[in-house]
């Protein structure tokens, strides 16, 4: 049984991983819908249709902010482990372990981050790892601990003519 909760934890803690930093990619995009549009109507090659310039030009700043959301959330990686290890289920410690982690990454990143327009605000950012962190909670965090049974039966009391 441990070792197939070892096993699943392998695959679970990856997609928690991954569909965390694509919640986290969500939540700067949307953060940044006007300035978007600013973008794409200030350029003068964008095509009249919303629509067509979202698609066009939408993979690739979502790449960009992809990558900045998956450089940020590095540091989640430790509290993961941390979780892991000690078995930690609380949602409260995934969404402080997100924002932390990415407020961390913001103030690494700030060198490389300056020059795109999507990574300014660090409570965005600071918001996206909180994001990051709930869905890594709701993917993998809430059964974290590969040795630690999720659903148990409660130890029986110990009577006196068992003793």
């Amino acid at each position: 049984m441990i070792l197939i909760r070892l096993l699943l934890r392998f695959l679970l803690v990856p997609l928690g991983g991954f569909f965390a930093a694509i919640a986290a990619t969500f939540v700067v995009c949307f953060a940044h819908w006007t300035q978007f549009l600013k973008l794409v109507a200030n350029d003068p090659t964008a095509p009249e249709n919303i629509v067509l310039a979202v698609i066009f030009i939408g993979p690739a700043l979502l790449v960009i902010m992809s990558l900045g959301a998956f450089a940020m959330l590095m540091p989640a990686a430790i509290g993961v482990a941390i979780s892991e290890v000690f078995a930690i289920r609380s949602i409260l410690f995934h969404a402080a372990n997100g924002a932390l982690a990415s407020w961390i990454g913001w103030i690494v990143m700030w060198e490389f981050l300056k020059d795109f327009e999507f990574f300014k605000e660090p409570t965005i950012s600071i918001g996206a790892g909180i994001a990051a962190g709930l869905t890594y909670w709701a993917i993998a965090g809430w059964n974290a601990g590969f040795w630690k049974p999720v659903f148990s039966q409660p130890p029986k009391p110990q009577t006196a003519a068992s003793k």
